[in-house]
């Protein structure tokens, strides 16, 4: 990815909103949802309609959210099962798992990662 990513500003912006705290539109967390958006596999044009209201700007930061965390255990388990699968002697089938989740993994940073997981699994 060419921009550093840092997901915690977004993390507790989403806490902030689960303990009832209502989101503000200011420009700096219209930035942040437009920044998350592309980070985590969100279409410029719906994030950039989704940030003109406090509703769409809410429901766009759950989503970003959502991707995120569940990116994040979908890859963790999946990398965990694979290692299992090679110590016990089934790269191929540690391959196959790998590449079916890089299959319907949206966000980038997961995808960059598994694609270096399937290199590191070699051919």
């Amino acid at each position: 990815m060419s921009e550093d990513i840092d997901w915690d500003p977004v993390r507790q912006l989403a806490s902030r909103l689960e303990a009832g705290e209502a989101l503000v539109l200011t420009p700096e967390v219209r930035e942040l949802l437009l920044r998350t958006a592309r980070q985590v596999g969100i279409p410029e044009p719906d994030a950039q309609a989704a940030v003109q209201g406090v509703a769409t700007a809410t429901a766009l930061l759950r989503e970003a959210r959502g991707r995120i965390r569940e990116g994040s255990i979908r890859l963790n388990i999946t990398e965990m099962r694979a290692r299992d699968l090679v110590r016990a002697g089934d790269t191929p089938g540690a391959r196959k798992l790998l590449e079916d989740l890089l299959a319907m993994e949206v966000v980038p940073l997961y995808r960059e990662q598994l694609e270096l997981a399937l290199e590191d699994l070699g051919d």
